[in-house]
C-alpha cells in the first residue's frame, strides 16, 4: 500500500527511462481493460470486478495488498482451481500443465482463459517492477 504503481512506480520509471513509464502504463491498462463483456455464454456482462480480483490476487500472492480493496471479492469471484492456476503460473510457471489449465473455467472459451493469462502475467510484471523500483527509491534517498 505504501508504494503503488500509480503514485510512485510510474513517475520513478519515467525519471529513470523517459517514456518507458508511459509505455508500461499503457500496456498495463490495455490488458486490464480488455474485455468482450462476456463470461462463458453470457453476453453484456461487466467483468471489471473479476479482472480486478485477478489482478489484486496476483499482487497478493507476491505480498502486495491494497487497503482500499475488499479481498473478500477474491474468494467470491475466483474459484479454487482458478486460484491454483494463477498461483502456479505466477510463481512456478515451469510447473504449469495442460491439466491445471483445463481444470479451471471448464465451460469458458479459450480466449477468456488467454485473457486470464494476460492479466496475471502483466500483474506479475507490475509487482516485480514495484519491488525493484521501491528498492531503487530507498537507495536514492
Amino acid at each position: 500500500q505504501d508504494y503503488t504503481w500509480e503514485d510512485h512506480g510510474y513517475s520513478l520509471m519515467n525519471r529513470l527511462y523517459p517514456d518507458v513509464g508511459q509505455l508500461l502504463d499503457e500496456k498495463f491498462q490495455v490488458v486490464y481493460n480488455l474485455t468482450y463483456n462476456t463470461i462463458a455464454m453470457h453476453c453484456g456482462v461487466d467483468t471489471s470486478m473479476l479482472r480486478r480480483a485477478i489482478w489484486n490476487y496476483v499482487h497478493c500472492v507476491f505480498g502486495i495488498r491494497y487497503d482500499d480493496y475488499d479481498y473478500g471479492e477474491v474468494n467470491q469471484l475466483l474459484e479454487h482451481n482458478l486460484k491454483i492456476y494463477i498461483k502456479t503460473v505466477a510463481c512456478y510457471p515451469e510447473k504449469t500443465t495442460k491439466q491445471i489449465y483445463t481444470q479451471f473455467w471448464r465451460h469458458f472459451k479459450h480466449s477468456e482463459k488467454v485473457h486470464v493469462n494476460l492479466l496475471l502475467l502483466e500483474a506479475r510484471l507490475q509487482a516485480a517492477l514495484l519491488y525493484a523500483l521501491r528498492a531503487i527509491t530507498r537507495y536514492m534517498t
